[in-house]
């Protein structure tokens, strides 16, 4: 059985997912923060007695709804939970993200989301940019700066994470 790659740093890398997919099953902000922290501790904690887990993602995510599962049944008793009430598409938690992506886009000022709708697009150029929107490229330049620390902060990222995380 081939060894797990370093579980640290993997579950780290894991936590802005869990927090998007506990966000859309409790739909609160303070519950899905506990929700994934608690499942992080777990991961954590499988991770320091030794066990080996082949598919990190896959069993986060399980033991993200059955913690959820757990949490319903405690909070709600006398409520039956069907096997199929959290079943969810392996690629919800991509769609999850850009559903939070196109909203905090539109948050933005109207030009900063054009910009940034124009870059998700593929438009790079900042002379080209420039060009389609009637402005300096240090105008194209800045608001773009602003556009992408806006939507850092409104997306959960650090300061400094890469642009790429945002598309």
């Amino acid at each position: 059985m081939p060894r797990s790659p370093d579980l640290p740093g993997d579950i780290a890398g894991l936590q802005p997912d869990l927090l998007r997919f506990a966000r859309h099953l409790t739909g609160s902000a303070d519950q899905a923060q506990d929700l994934s922290q608690e499942v992080l501790l777990k991961l954590w904690s499988k991770q320091q007695s030794g066990a080996e887990v082949q598919n990190l993602r896959a069993y986060a995510m399980t033991t993200l709804r059955n913690t959820y599962r757990q949490y319903l049944r405690t909070r709600m008793p006398g409520t039956e939970l069907e096997e199929d009430m959290l079943v969810t598409d392996p690629d919800a938690f991509a769609a999850l993200a850009l559903q939070e992506l196109q909203s905090a886009i539109s948050r933005l000022p109207h030009e900063q989301a054009r910009l940034i709708r124009l870059v998700a697009m593929g438009e790079t150029s900042p002379a080209d940019l420039a060009r389609r929107m009637g402005l300096p490229s240090g105008t194209v330049m800045s608001r773009l700066a602003r556009a992408r620390a806006q939507l850092r902060d409104d997306m959960g990222l650090g300061r400094s994470a890469p642009v790429a995380e945002l598309m």
